[in-house]
């Protein structure tokens, strides 16, 4: 079975996953450090849901890449994190919110069935949440957005 996941770069990792786990709760699920305390390798885990947390760095494995935070970017991002909740988004936002987390976007109902919410995390990744509340058929997602809709290999 294929699976994926992404690590996102971070300029602090260990501020970033303590961040994570107050903010949004992550746990670590695999820790890596050096005997100085450096982080080699980490992943933590909302749920199923996983991502590794990683600071910037280069090396001959990536061919000239440069992994960089989007703090280094002036905040411009190449990744949309995406999570399903399984606990009411409202509590989950506010949790967040009691945390310091930056809301990009308050909780919403979007035209697709689902509420989201956004995030800026530390470094600026956003992430977005949603809970499915309603079951939309794609001739109500055309109607209510006004775009062409195909779900599902139907249109």
């Amino acid at each position: 079975m294929a699976s994926m996941s992404t690590t996102l770069m971070y300029r602090d990792p260990k501020a970033a996953m303590a961040w994570l786990r107050d903010a949004l709760d992550f746990e670590t699920s695999i820790l890596l450090t050096d005997d100085d305390g450096n982080i080699a390798h980490c992943e933590m885990a909302y749920g199923e849901c996983r991502v590794g947390v990683a600071g910037e760095w280069t090396g001959p494995q990536l061919g000239g890449a440069r992994m960089v935070s989007p703090a280094s970017l002036d905040g411009r991002c190449t990744q949309f994190l995406w999570i399903a909740l399984d606990e009411p988004l409202d509590q989950h936002c506010a949790r967040a919110r009691a945390a310091g987390a930056q809301i990009a976007q308050e909780p919403e109902d979007q035209f697709y069935g689902d509420r989201t919410y956004r995030v800026r995390d530390l470094d600026g990744h956003i992430w977005c949440f949603s809970q499915t509340i309603a079951e939309v058929s794609n001739a109500e997602m055309e109607a209510r957005s006004g775009l062409k809709v195909e779900k599902g290999g139907q249109a």
